[in-house]
């Protein structure tokens, strides 16, 4: 293609790299990042990321087939609890969060692309630099729990699926061994009880859980090595209800419930709303 910098070959390149390998619809792996824009930058960082990173710098991606973002307000960010988190300090810290569906099987093909994109829009000045990074890390599916059964969305259509709001949770154990036996307590017991509703009911329709990866020793050097690789577990619900909708009857509590399990400790416990995509929606209602 003339002017394009690519010849036949770089061409066929695209047609054998998608003749081999998995390429199956099961979540495999998540990018969870949740960033907070420096006071000021708010609306200019809402709008870099909506009208360009998002795209060229993710679902532009091969392997990364699902995002969605999200947003918490003010009166969400002071329902988060504990307030002494070892994931945000403040625990208020991280107005968005972006998420992310790799395809199983594909984590290092899609960590190669990611790098040297993000390397290249770096370089081209395309990077908004207004940000922190509060908790951002690329990891691997473990389990998803759902309230129905086999009824209803799966995991791999959670991204796309029109739900009213998200809750981020982060679960720290002693060691290595002990997430193990976390997360099977999560699985069969902790997470099927909460999404069965008790009291005011559930609105969740489904938790996925995830534990991280380190990120390459290559990364953008703006984004911070991952924290509790061999000992964290990090869950998404996805909410039929706006998650202000008898928080406290729904979601309070996570923290002592795990703490009486002797298994782990929450770290985190944060609520989102869908951003509107092509809007300036919310960004007023930050601080």
């Amino acid at each position: 293609m003339k002017g394009s910098g690519r010849d036949k070959s770089d061409l066929e390149l695209y047609a054998k790299l998608a003749s081999v390998g998995p390429y199956g619809v099961a979540v495999g792996h998540a990018l969870i990042t949740m960033v907070e824009p420096h006071p000021g930058h708010e609306r200019d960082y809402h709008r870099w990321y909506e009208d360009d990173h998002y795209i060229a710098g993710a679902m532009a991606m091969p392997w990364m087939y699902a995002g969605r973002r999200w947003v918490a307000t003010r009166d969400l960010q002071l329902l988060r609890y504990p307030e002494k988190s070892a994931v945000a300090q403040p625990v208020t810290a991280g107005c968005y969060l972006s998420t992310y569906w790799v395809t199983e099987g594909r984590y290092e093909e899609h960590m190669k692309w990611t790098v040297g994109i993000n390397k290249r829009l770096n370089r081209d000045g395309r990077v908004h630099q207004g940000r922190t990074h509060v908790f951002t890390a690329f990891q691997d599916h473990e389990a998803t729990v759902y309230r129905d059964g086999s009824a209803g969305p799966r995991d791999f259509h959670a991204l796309d699926h029109p739900y009213r709001g998200l809750v981020l949770e982060v679960v720290d154990a002693e060691s290595p061994e002990q997430r193990a036996e976390l997360l099977e307590w999560l699985r069969g017991t902790h997470l099927p009880e909460r999404l069965a509703g008790t009291g005011a009911g559930s609105s969740a329709a489904m938790v996925t859980v995830f534990r991280p990866t380190p990120l390459p020793g290559d990364r953008m050097s703006y984004v911070k090595q991952v924290e509790g690789v061999d000992t964290r577990l990090t869950l998404l619900w996805f909410l039929e209800a706006d998650p202000r909708e008898a928080w406290e009857e729904r979601f309070g509590g996570l923290d002592g419930q795990v703490a009486a399990s002797g298994l782990g400790r929450v770290e985190l416990v944060a609520p989102f709303i869908p951003t509107v995509p092509g809007t300036d929606q919310y960004v007023n209602e930050l601080r």
